[in-house]
C-alpha cells in the first residue's frame, strides 16, 4: 500500500475497484485516501485473487466498512463485476464512473483540486458514455460531474481489439480515411490478412472508431514502419518517443491539425490530425516523421486546449492517462499551456496510467457521497 492520500473533504468510506488494466484498489477513511498495491492486469486469475486480497486486507487493516463501491463503466471488466458482487451481497450503493472521468478525477484528488477544470485525458481507451471507446478526451470536471467537451477525431479500428495490439492495422484504417484504400492489400502486403483489412473497411465490418490517442500513436508507428505488431503495451509509442528523442526537435507541420466545431454551441470540439497523418504515408524518413508527429500533436493540443479554455473560462488544466507517460508530450505540452497562462496539474504520487482509476473512482463517488 502506497503512502495515503490527504482529500480536502471527508465523507462515507468507499471501496474504489479500479481498472482492468494496471489494476489497483482505493479504500478512503475520512479524508484520506488509501491505494493498494498495483494487481497488474486483470485477465490473469492471480491478478484477481490479489484484487480480492487487498480489499479484504485494506478493510480489515483500515476497519473500514465501506458504503459504496465505485467502478468502471466497462460491464465485462473483472472489477466491475467483483464490484457489483461485493456491493449485491453487503446491500451497498454502487456507482459507474466514466474512465476518463477517473482519469482527470485521480489528478484532482492528489492536488485537492475541487474548483471546476478542464481535463486532457489521453490512453489507449476507455468505455464513453456513449458505448464506444475513448480516448484522447477534453472534459469540464466539477466533482462528481463531467461534461464532455472535446475530442479527437475518430478513426476506425479494423478488426476492433486486435487492431490494439497490431498498429499496421490502425495505418490501414488511416489509408483507407485518406482516400486510398485500393492501396492497402499492397502497402501492406507481408502483413497476413492485409486483403481482409482493406474488405472490412471498405464494408465498414468489424471496424469500431475511436477517439484514442494511443491509438493514434499506433497509427503513425504503423505508417512510419516502426512497429506493425506490439509485444507488449504501448510499443509503439515507445519507440516513437525513442526516435523522436534521438532526431531532436523539429517544427510542428503548419497544417498538420484542424480544429472543428465550437463547444459553446452544444458542439464536440474536435482535433482532427488528418493532414499530419497523411504526410506520414509517404515519409521515409523515420526518426524525423517520429519528431514530426510528436511536434505536431503537441502544437495541435496546445492551440485546442487553449481555446476551449479561453470558451469555458477555465484556468486549470488536468493533464492525465497513460499517453503522459511520454516524456515529450507531457514536457513540452506542460510547457506550452504554462505559457499561455493555464494552470497546470499533473499526477505526482501516482502515475498517469490506469493503475490512478481506483483514486479517480474514490474521488467521484466520495463527492458524490457528501452531497
Amino acid at each position: 500500500m502506497a503512502n495515503p492520500i490527504s482529500l480536502p473533504v471527508s465523507g462515507a468510506p468507499v471501496l474504489a475497484c479500479g481498472a482492468w488494466l494496471k489494476n489497483t484498489v482505493c479504500v478512503t477513511r475520512g479524508r484520506w485516501a488509501y491505494v493498494s498495491q498495483l494487481h497488474g492486469n486483470l485477465d490473469g486469475a492471480d491478478a484477481r485473487v490479489r484484487l480480492e486480497h487487498s480489499v479484504e486486507h485494506l478493510c480489515a487493516s483500515l476497519g473500514v466498512k465501506p458504503e459504496v463501491v465505485a467502478h468502471d463503466l466497462h460491464p465485462d471488466f473483472y472489477s466491475t463485476q467483483f464490484a457489483q458482487s461485493y456491493a449485491a451481497h453487503r446491500g451497498l450503493r454502487t456507482l459507474a464512473v466514466q474512465h476518463h472521468h477517473a482519469h482527470v478525477a485521480s489528478v484532482c484528488a492528489e492536488h485537492g483540486m475541487i474548483a471546476p477544470v478542464l481535463g486532457l485525458a489521453l490512453d489507449g481507451m476507455g468505455m464513453g458514455m456513449d458505448g464506444a471507446p475513448w480516448g484522447g478526451e477534453l472534459l469540464r470536471v466539477e466533482g462528481n460531474e463531467f461534461q464532455r467537451l472535446g475530442h479527437l477525431d475518430f478513426l476506425a479500428m479494423p478488426g476492433g481489439d486486435r487492431a490494439a495490439r497490431e498498429p499496421w492495422r490502425m495505418a490501414a484504417a488511416v489509408w483507407f480515411k485518406a482516400g486510398r484504400g485500393e492501396e492497402i492489400a499492397q502497402r501492406f502486403s507481408s502483413w497476413p490478412g492485409a486483403e481482409t483489412v482493406a474488405a472490412m473497411l471498405s464494408r465498414g465490418l468489424n471496424c469500431p472508431v475511436t477517439s484514442s490517442m494511443g491509438r493514434l500513436f499506433d497509427a503513425a508507428a504503423g505508417l512510419l514502419g516502426v512497429c506493425g505488431i506490439q509485444d507488449f503495451e504501448a510499443q509503439a509509442a515507445v519507440r516513437l518517443q525513442s526516435l523522436a528523442q534521438a532526431h531532436g526537435s523539429v517544427s510542428p507541420l503548419s497544417d498538420g491539425y484542424r480544429i472543428m466545431g465550437n463547444s459553446l454551441f452544444g458542439q464536440s470540439s474536435v482535433l482532427d490530425f488528418s493532414s499530419l497523418l497523411a504526410t506520414l504515408m509517404d515519409c521515409r524518413a523515420t526518426s524525423y516523421g517520429a519528431a514530426l508527429f510528436h511536434s505536431t500533436v503537441v502544437a495541435g493540443l496546445a492551440e485546442w486546449v487553449g481555446r476551449v479554455a479561453g470558451e469555458h473560462h477555465l484556468e486549470c488544466i488536468v493533464l492525465s492517462g497513460g499517453c503522459f507517460h511520454n516524456e515529450i508530450l507531457k514536457r513540452t505540452l506542460s510547457d506550452r499551456l504554462s505559457m499561455i497562462g493555464l494552470q497546470v496539474l499533473v499526477a505526482q504520487q501516482m502515475q498517469p496510467d490506469d493503475s490512478a482509476i481506483s483514486l479517480g473512482q474514490a474521488w467521484v463517488a466520495l463527492q458524490q457521497a457528501s452531497q
